[in-house]
């Protein structure tokens, strides 16, 4: 391939990219606006500004479309979900578990029309979104599993625990906080407050510490 040929064919990725991004971004407002099953194909090349022929061109449908934006979130998740450090020098498992909250809830803020559609009709969606959807969810289940087993080989996790239901509950406290903190609300929600509330209840429990 020439010098030549190389340029055109970055130009035209970049080109390609920035179509993509342009489609996505639009649609993202117009699944938030009207909702996943009231959104056609029309709304959506409407909206980014393109002929119908163009959208094909780059999804085959408004479900493939969607997908990419739910994988593009569930990446962003998967990249904020990071365990703690025991190693010698660094801060506390309990000074970190809030950070790791933190991390995830952030995610989630600046994704916040997406995350209401899921949370708005997270029910029969598609049958690949929902796939993609309880994938992710036992991804998330088996990494607090395993966070539990840690702190269990830590000491800071009593062993008569039930990890399994443990597990449960910590994601359906997470989820519950966003829905009423975080995308439920149109206020700017305090995330550091959040993720350190949801910490103490499940770290610390709700009963005085004897002293």
């Amino acid at each position: 391939m020439t010098e030549g040929q190389d340029g055109r064919v970055l130009r035209g990725q970049a080109s390609r990219a920035q179509r993509t991004a342009q489609i996505k971004e639009a649609a993202l407002q117009v699944f938030a606006n009207q909702g996943y099953h009231a959104t056609s194909v029309t709304d959506l090349v409407k909206a980014a500004g393109v002929a119908r022929g163009t959208f094909y061109l780059y999804f085959d449908s408004k479900d493939a479309l969607f997908l990419e934006l739910l994988d593009d979130l569930v990446a962003e998740l998967r990249a904020g979900i990071k365990g703690v450090d025991p190693s010698p020098g660094q801060p506390t498992v309990r000074e970190q578990l809030p950070l790791v909250v933190e991390r995830v809830l952030r995610a989630v803020d600046a994704n916040r029309a997406l995350t209401r559609i899921l949370f708005r009709e997270a029910i029969g969606l598609d049958a690949a979104v929902d796939e993609r959807l309880a994938q992710f969810n036992e991804n998330i289940h088996g990494y607090v599993l395993r966070a539990l087993a840690l702190g269990r080989a830590m000491g800071i996790v009593r062993d008569d625990v039930d990890s399994d239901v443990a597990a449960t509950c910590i994601v359906g406290s997470i989820r519950y906080v966003v829905q009423q903190h975080v995308v439920g609300s149109d206020a700017e929600p305090d995330i550091p407050r959040l993720a350190r509330g949801i910490v103490a209840v499940h770290l610390d429990g709700l009963t005085p510490t004897a002293g």
